[in-house]
């Protein structure tokens, strides 16, 4: 039953986190975890200003799509020591949404059509010009 307890999970509020925002103590939210990372700016491959421009929030937009290796998600997880409270997981922006473009019918056949031909007939007169000269 101790250890139950011993590893039971510890929850941090977005507020708490927020204050982790400098060299001293770095702190990140990757996917709802908590990382402390202060240890590990130094070792950091791509430099300890990544940290600094995220630290205190979430950053697994970013961890995503730096496209790490296995290995460095295996070696992140030393670094958790807890989670986002339940309470402030919806208080974390959402990813964009793909976007999506819709055709605007009634622009449609200009734009397909009647533009393309009247650069042909810019280009055929302007042939018949030069043709018309030599």
């Amino acid at each position: 039953m101790a250890e139950l307890l011993d590893k039971a999970v510890k929850y941090y509020t977005l507020d708490e986190i927020k204050k982790h925002n400098h060299t001293q103590s770095t702190w990140l939210i990757l996917h709802h975890k908590v990382y402390d990372l202060t240890k590990f700016l130094d070792e950091h491959p791509g430099g300890e200003e990544v940290f600094r421009e995220q630290a205190g929030s979430d950053a697994t937009e970013n961890f995503e799509d730096a496209g790490h290796s296995t290995d460095a998600r295996e070696m992140s997880k030393a670094y958790i020591f807890g989670e986002l409270h339940p309470d402030d997981r919806s208080k974390l922006s959402k990813p964009s949404e793909t976007l999506t473009t819709t055709i605007d019918f009634n622009s449609s056949w200009w734009t397909n059509w009647v533009i393309p031909a009247i650069s042909a007939l810019i280009v055929a007169l302007m042939y018949h010009l030069c043709a018309a000269e030599d």
